[in-house]
Formats: C-alpha cells, structure tokens, sequence
C-alpha cells in the first residue's frame, strides 16, 4: 500500500510490521538455545588460547616459568577444549530437539574454527617453542597443517552432503583431540610430527566416522568428562596422574587409527557384498 506524507507530499510504501519487529529485535533474543551453547564452544576455544599463552608461552620466554605452572595451563587449556567438544555435541542435539536460528550453521563451524581449529594448532605451535627437542620452524608448519585441514573439512561439511548418521573424514573435535594427545604423550620431535599430520590428513581424507548419536554420543561425553579427570589428576600431581594421562593420551590416538581401519574394512566387505550379489542376479 502507498501513503503519501502530508509534509512532503512523497509516496512511501509501509512494511511489512513483523519485519520492522525482526530487525529491532536485540540478538540476544534471536540467539536459539543451540546458539548459546555454540557460543559457549567459541568462549572455550578462545580461553583455552589464552591459558596457552599466559601459562605456558610467556614464562618460558620470560624465564620465569616452573613446571607446575606450565602443567596447570596445559591441562587447563586441554579441559577447555574438551568443554568445547561438549558444547559442539550438545548445540547438535539441542538444535534436532528444539530448533536452531537461521545462523546456526554459520555460528557452529566459526566456534569450531577456533575450538578445534586454532587451538590445537597454537598448542601444537607453542609446544615447538617450549619442548626441549623441537625445532620452532617445522613445528609452525605443522600448526599451519591442523589449521588449514579443520578449515578445509569444516569448508566441505558445508558443501559435501554425506549420508545420514556418517561424517566424511574425522570430525574436527576428534581430530583436536587427538592433535592435543600426541602433544601430551611426550613422544620424540620427529615421531610426534608426523602422527599430527597423519591426523590432519585424516581430517579431511574421505574415511568414514559414525556421527555421535545415541549410545555413541553417550560413551562420547563418557569419554570426554574421564579425560577432564585425567587431566586434573596430572595437573594436581596425583599419585599416578601422569601415568593415567599418558594411558588416556594412547588410547586416543588408537582409537584415532583403527576408526579409519574399521571403516575401509566395512567399505571392502559392502563392495565384496555387492559384487557377489551382481553375479548371483547374472546368473539367473
């Protein structure tokens, strides 16, 4: 409809009110309940870059740093990523449940970004800087490898459609994960090197992994809250604390290997399956 101002006589065409009422609505009641937790994700991600930094990074520049307090960074960055990784599996189950805004999507893999993307590639980074037998310049490049693979993988999850219940290639939380546990196993330079970029390749390879749904993302937050355990035992110097968290480092990094072995046998035996199947129907 056209009105015509009296003052100066120009037409204008009145909107629509619920659009006026969508745009000067304030965000924060526009962010959903999934929303907020993403945010939380990012929040997490963030800290636990900063915890890197002020715990770690800046006493060993200074020479003012002690073991203890480069332990409690450590594992408090770890736990921070860890919280993180809880945030991204409940934004997921939260958004299927109840409902997500339009930015939803946007919002998870930017928080994801900087949960599982920066974060594991700075602690990688810092550690080059800190370890005794590391060497700053590969380990840099290195961090740029986590980095670019979380930022190719989050790039094709949201142009790739997989089917239901599957990712292609290892879900960033997973792989930042793991990233930080070959970190933590204390492992040779070069040994240590080539297991972050073997997960990073993982990261945006085309195997298979089972989204975290139902028991999995059950055993999942299972898994997630007894590693925040082992890190706070390590970081308080509990008796057996370290030998608990290079325990749960290990079984990590397995768990990291034989998914992939799990599913390229699961792949082999459908194709065999199939075959078999295309004779018998060329036989009849």
């Amino acid at each position: 409809m056209t009105v015509i101002d009296p003052d100066t006589q120009a037409g204008w065409v009145a909107e629509d009110e619920d659009d006026d009422d969508a745009e000067e609505m304030p965000l924060s009641l526009r962010l959903s309940i999934a929303d907020t937790l993403t945010l939380g994700n990012a929040t997490c991600g963030f800290m636990a870059v900063y915890f890197t930094t002020t715990g770690i990074l800046i006493p060993h520049l200074t020479g003012s740093g002690e073991s203890g307090m480069a332990r409690h960074s450590a594992a408090t960055a770890v736990i921070l990523m860890l919280l993180a990784a809880i945030f991204d599996l409940f934004d997921g189950l939260v958004a299927r449940k109840l409902r997500s805004s339009p930015m939803g999507a946007e919002l998870d893999n930017l928080s994801d970004l900087i949960s599982f993307g920066l974060a594991p590639a700075y602690f990688v980074l810092v550690y080059g800087m800190v370890a005794e037998d590391a060497h700053p310049q590969v380990s840099a490049v290195a961090a740029i490898v986590v980095l670019l693979a979380v930022v190719l993988r989050l790039a094709r999850f949201s142009c790739v459609t997989m089917k239901d219940g599957m990712f292609q290639g290892m879900p960033s939380p997973f792989g930042a994960l793991t990233v930080v546990s070959i970190v933590l196993l204390e492992l040779p330079f070069i040994p240590t090197l080539l297991a972050i970029i073997g997960t990073a390749w993982l990261m945006v390879s085309r195997v298979e992994y089972p989204k975290p749904r139902g028991v999995l993302a059950v055993a999942m937050l299972g898994w997630i809250v007894s590693a925040m355990g082992l890190l706070a035992a390590w970081a308080f110097d509990a008796p057996g604390g370290h030998l608990l968290l290079q325990t749960g480092c290990a079984l990590q990094v397995v768990l990291g290997a034989v998914i992939p072995l799990f599913a390229t046998a699961r792949r082999v035996n459908t194709f065999r399956d199939n075959r078999r199947e295309a004779r018998a129907a060329q036989h009849l």
